[in-house]
């Protein structure tokens, strides 16, 4: 068999495993997988640098699969050239438990670098990485040791780049300059509804991109592997980011549904699949074939494992040279900073008034040595959210800093931390802005805690009581809405000595994302030597301050961030009066739902009826802690432009409020 012949077999055996998958499944998008079958056969087996036996090598190529509907084109080529994904599993495609689900899952399926479905996620993702190789490769690589030097290759379709958050990220990747990216535009002209034509087709998605700074190729014809293969080469040459705009039909070789909506998001049905593998010279009563021939010319295993091992030559050598560089990569790649961070953390003295964004600020310059390889940045609001490394650099086109100027694209920002996050060799990359702006992130943001990424979202301004610019600017259903995703760890300290502990967390966690909710306006520091300490953050609730007395207390008033000093004074004022308050600060409530219940209960009896919560947000969600009995000073509504102060004042969160709500619940429940 002639090398063409057999190069064609195995793009069709791309294109048959996938449409019997789908077939199979009866759902999933058969199409895509169809058209771009060349495309990945090309990547795979020339242009990607990538180990079947080891997907996790350090220095690999990125592939990340923005159209993540098109999974089978993927699934298919890792079974065909190497990796642990069996025949058996490809069967399995969207089955319970299998490692073939609908959209790729990052650490499920050996060689998927990063979770992707909804689309312009995966676009993003992969400015993100970009960034990241640069940036170890700035930090690690000396001259004539380079042990950071791969490319980022991303397939992105229609949708990827209708969805604005792509726009967002290739406008930021054009101007940092990253050569490192590859994209492929899948030109297919057809979505669910219809052509593009009814939709995307007014403006030229090349010259767009070309207008952003990146250098693009187009590609007539999918098919045309020399074409295609030059596109690469040209891109990988380039110190530009790249975009290769390539022509496909979408279900090629389906004799009815080529080029139709039909063939995008369903099976194409039993016939459609006989008459395909007619069209392509395949028997259509088998299933599942994999020709002669075809696993030998497409794996990479024997391949794969000499590109690692010529890495790891060189890489042994880096590390004879430059041990102590070595030592510092082999600590980063944990993804933990330094020993010793905690015990730098500072310690703020009671008395004075500070904001807990403030406090933030002093933190992250305490233990930013202690994390060399942590970037990351605002979307322009830095000056706003603290978060800048003093002295870090700016990360560009020409250095690779650890303050990344993100612009206003606070979707692409919690995008691209993602792909900063999954590219590994990175400490706890981070993204702030106001807490408001949390919802322009939302899906950036659920990602995040659904691959279980160790990243720290920073959201400053966490209140009605930032002032002047008003509802717009004040979140209020926010605290809920954040809570309410999965693994999410959303954290609201009282203090700025709470805020140390916060950030202790938030550098702790391996396991997914952490928030932190940080105040605009200054609240006084607790005086610790009369209360508990602030370390109780790291249980996400607990016994703050108790009126003096024996037994169980009267009332318990639950409170977060900055209104926990003003729950302190009621309680102080209530006792004074005869009533036996205890204040519980409650920044986590996660930290505190993974307690013990015996320390659940110790926090709140269950026998104390009479519960008060108070936080400038929606009641939503605040009976599991206050019960049926209970109460909640909260907000559902929205705020108002005026002084912070005056805003909270006048919506209630003051001392005659509380205290007399506390006495009024009292009342009622005795």
């Amino acid at each position: 068999m002639t090398t063409q012949k057999l190069r064609r077999l195995s793009i069709d055996t791309i294109r048959t495993l996938s449409m019997d998958a789908v077939q199979q499944a009866n759902a999933g998008h058969p199409g895509t997988a169809m058209a771009l079958a060349p495309l990945a056969y090309l990547l795979y087996t020339k242009h990607l640098r990538h180990s079947p036996s080891n997907p996790d090598w350090p220095d690999r190529d990125r592939f990340v699969l923005s159209a993540g509907h098109a999974a089978m084109l993927q699934y298919s080529a890792l079974h065909l050239t190497g990796y642990n994904l069996s025949l058996e599993e490809l069967k399995r495609f969207r089955q319970w438990q299998s490692l073939t689900p609908g959209h790729p899952e990052v650490r499920h399926t050996a060689g998927v670098e990063t979770t992707t479905g909804p689309l312009g996620q995966g676009f993003a993702n992969g400015v993100g990485m970009a960034i990241a190789e640069r940036f170890l490769a700035q930090r690690f690589n000396r001259p004539g040791h380079e042990i950071v030097d791969h490319h980022v290759y991303v397939i992105c379709s229609d949708g990827d780049l209708m969805e604005g958050v792509s726009n967002e990220a290739a406008s930021i990747a054009g101007q940092l300059g990253l050569g490192k990216l590859v994209y492929f535009y899948d030109d297919n002209r057809i979505t669910i509804d219809g052509t593009t034509a009814i939709s995307f087709t007014a403006e030229d998605r090349g010259a767009r991109f070309e207008a952003q700074g990146w250098h693009v190729e187009r590609v007539a014809d999918v098919e045309d592997l020399d074409a295609l293969d030059g596109a690469i080469e040209a891109a990988k040459a380039e110190t530009r980011p790249s975009l290769i705009v390539v022509r496909s039909h979408i279900g090629f070789g389906a004799p009815k549904a080529i080029d139709t909506a039909k063939a995008h998001g369903a099976p194409l049905g039993d016939e459609e699949v006989r008459a395909t593998k007619l069209a392509l010279g395949w028997d259509p009563d088998e299933t599942f074939v994999i020709p002669d021939g075809v696993a030998e010319d497409m794996s990479q295993t024997d391949r794969g494992i000499e590109l690692e091992q010529e890495w790891k030559q060189r890489f042994e050598a880096w590390s004879g040279a430059f041990p102590g560089a070595r030592e510092e990569w082999d600590q980063v790649h944990t993804g933990r900073p330094l020993e010793g961070f905690a015990a730098e953390l500072p310690e703020f003295p009671a008395g004075e008034d500070v904001a807990t964004r403030d406090a933030g600020k002093k933190v992250m310059q305490a233990f930013k040595r202690f994390t060399p390889t942590m970037i990351g940045g605002a979307a322009d609001l830095v000056e706003s959210t603290k978060t800048e490394f003093v002295g870090g650099g700016l990360f560009s086109a020409t250095h690779a800093g650890r303050n990344v100027a993100f612009g206003i694209r606070e979707h692409a920002m919690g995008s691209i931390v993602n792909g900063l996050a999954v590219h590994g060799g990175m400490v706890k990359p981070y993204g702030s802005t106001f807490l408001i702006f949390s919802d322009y992130m939302r899906p950036a943001v659920r990602l995040s805690a659904l691959m279980h990424l160790p990243v720290v979202w920073v959201w400053t301004h966490d209140s009605v009581g930032l002032g002047e610019d008003g509802p717009t600017h004040q979140p209020v259903e926010h605290y809920m809405a954040l809570r309410a995703i999965p693994n999410l760890w959303f954290v609201r300290p009282a203090d700025a000595n709470e805020t140390a502990f916060a950030w202790k967390v938030a550098l702790e966690r391996e396991d997914g994302p952490v928030a932190l909710s940080l105040s605009r306006q200054k609240v006084p520091t607790l005086d610790r030597s009369k209360l508990a300490a602030a370390s109780g953050l790291e249980r996400g609730a607990y016994v703050l301050w108790e009126a003096d007395g024996d037994g169980e207390p009267d009332l318990i008033l639950i409170a977060t961030g900055a209104e926990v000093g003003l729950a302190l004074d009621a309680g102080r004022k209530l006792a004074e009066a005869g009533t036996r308050a205890r204040v519980v600060s409650m920044p986590c409530w996660e930290l505190f739902e993974a307690q013990s219940a015996e320390y659940r209960t110790e926090v709140l009896p269950p026998d104390v009826g009479a519960r008060l919560a108070i936080e400038p947000g929606v009641a939503l969600g605040w009976k599991q802690w206050v019960g049926d009995r209970g109460d909640s000073i909260s907000l559902d509504r929205f705020g108002a432009s005026a002084p912070g102060a005056t805003v909270l004042e006048q919506l209630g969160y003051n001392l005659e409020n509380v205290t007399a709500r506390a006495l009024a619940l009292l009342q009622r429940v005795s």
